[in-house]
């Protein structure tokens, strides 16, 4: 994997617009994940969730070039309180999903895969308390094979502790 993004290692585009078609069916399917989507979705849910993750995983920048900021989704996720049990669920459901998508079967690729998810889901759903309090200019995080990458921009603010 070496002087590859997890992007390119996973397969580029295909494979992440498969992956988030994946996750999102089964989150769909999961009681307590679907609640998350009870007010709708955009027609487009999955191609834009797939630019976005791709964006973050060393992919093209086609989310903010074109679709939207990190903040408007940070938005979206904000201040709806603590759900534990939704975010392992959805955790789950990315981690099956991974298997629905083909993405390679390499130890070290579902592992940055899975630690990335975890991550995004902690960042997205509980770094603000109120969508107030989200920065308009709220960078797009990046992750590598070593985790966030550095300098990892973070507003002050008050984060979950």
């Amino acid at each position: 994997m070496t002087g590859q993004t997890i992007y390119e290692a996973m397969g580029g585009m295909p494979a992440v617009v498969t992956l988030a078609r994946a996750w999102h069916a089964r989150a769909m399917a999961d009681p307590v994940v679907a609640h998350a989507f009870h007010k709708g979705l955009h027609p487009q849910h999955e191609e834009r969730l797939a630019a976005y993750w791709a964006q973050q995983l060393g992919g093209p920048p086609a989310f903010t070039d074109s679709l939207g900021s990190h903040a408007g989704v940070v938005v979206l996720h904000s201040g709806n309180g603590e759900h534990d049990e939704m975010d392992a669920r959805a955790i789950a459901c990315f981690e099956l999903a991974l298997d629905d998508a083909a993405i390679p079967d390499d130890e070290p690729l579902r592992n940055t895969l899975t630690l990335w998810f975890t991550w995004a889901t902690e960042v997205l759903n509980h770094e603000f308390e109120s969508q107030a309090a989200v920065p308009h200019d709220l960078p797009m995080p990046a992750w590598t094979w070593d985790g966030p990458a550095a300098p990892e921009v973070r507003p002050p603010g008050p984060a979950r502790g």
